[in-house]
């Protein structure tokens, strides 16, 4: 789908979301410049699935020496320091 003003977008904005929908991207232009791109959510870096943090975890220990973060937080909070 070529480009479409912002207020050809308004009037037709469930078309447009039909077409992304259907893998289509579509550009928004306001007085001639690109402003705004729809794309299907698949074609989205922020929706690419986040890497699992379990090796990370395990990785991690609290010595029987250390208070944990949470204890911590818990500890300064009784003494009015939050």
């Amino acid at each position: 789908m070529g480009p479409v003003n912002l207020k050809e977008a308004r009037a037709r904005l469930s078309d447009l979301v039909r077409a992304v929908e259907n893998g289509e991207s579509v550009l928004i232009t306001r007085r001639g410049r690109i402003v705004a791109r729809l794309v299907p959510p698949a074609a989205s870096p922020e929706h690419q699935k986040a890497p699992d943090l379990a090796p990370f975890r395990e990785a991690l220990e609290i010595r029987e020496d250390e208070k944990s973060l949470s204890r911590i937080v818990i500890e300064n909070r009784r003494q009015g320091r939050y």
